[in-house]
């Protein structure tokens, strides 16, 4: 097996888009695909080594730039300011997420038919709105995402979903979850949602560390969400 990364430029009206491709190189076939949105700062080195874990389980998987090339933050008062522009406007993010979805679709290694999308806090937001847009990806995975729905009406959802929450996530209430689960069941979506006690938000992420504001890396919750999205995937596949 040998995963490599290849970046993936693509446009629209608005400019050029960074994204990046990690496969195995070697796998025979069409593969798989999986989008993999990142959270609010962007694509970057933890979204790259995240998508290797996903390839090395036999799938293509694309690092979606929503944003625009260039348009990284880092944490800090102005780390939202790119992920708020597209909060604002909830028919662009919808735009942007199913560009990323066509892009992965025309990937040499990717089999079209065949697809999927993860995302973690805003990405988890990414994959939910790809899914209420009515788009043809098999499943979708959120980890710690955002369940807010958009101010339109979804189209059918057609994509199972598997949402992986921090019960303790101050950025999703219980309130907000119990929510999501009534549009999803109302929508007559297949859905889970696999909820970690004394777990809050970002539990994936290794670099955060802020317990007092309820987000922090928690290895028990990254592990057991790995391991569900593996067969959840595996399951769609």
């Amino acid at each position: 097996m040998t995963i490599v990364r290849r970046v993936t430029i693509h446009e629209d009206a608005s400019g050029p888009f960074e994204s990046m491709a990690v496969l195995d190189d070697a796998a025979s076939g069409p593969l798989p695909g999986i989008l993999l949105f990142p959270n609010v700062l962007g694509t970057k080195e933890a979204d790259f080594a995240y998508a290797e874990k996903v390839a090395a389980l036999g799938y293509a998987v694309l690092v979606a730039d929503v944003y625009g090339q260039g348009k990284r933050t880092v944490r800090g008062p102005d780390g939202s300011r790119y992920m708020d522009e597209m909060n604002a406007d909830r028919a662009k993010l919808r735009d942007r997420v199913n560009a990323a979805h066509g892009v992965l679709k025309g990937l040499e290694a990717v089999d079209a038919a065949r697809t999927a999308a993860i995302g973690f806090c805003f990405g988890g937001k990414c994959v939910l709105d790809l899914a209420r847009s009515g788009a043809d990806i098999a499943g979708g995975v959120s980890f710690h995402g955002v369940f807010d729905a958009p101010p339109f009406p979804n189209a059918t959802i057609t994509a199972k979903l598997l949402v992986c929450h921090g019960w303790e996530d101050p950025v999703a209430s219980p309130e907000a979850t119990v929510a999501l689960a009534r549009e999803l069941t109302d929508a007559g979506c297949d859905w889970q949602i696999h909820a970690y006690g004394h777990t809050g938000h970002a539990f994936t992420d290794h670099s955060v560390n802020m317990p007092e504001k309820g987000l922090a890396y928690n290895e028990a919750a990254d592990r057991r969400s790995f391991k569900a999205m593996a067969d959840f995937l595996g399951e769609l596949f």
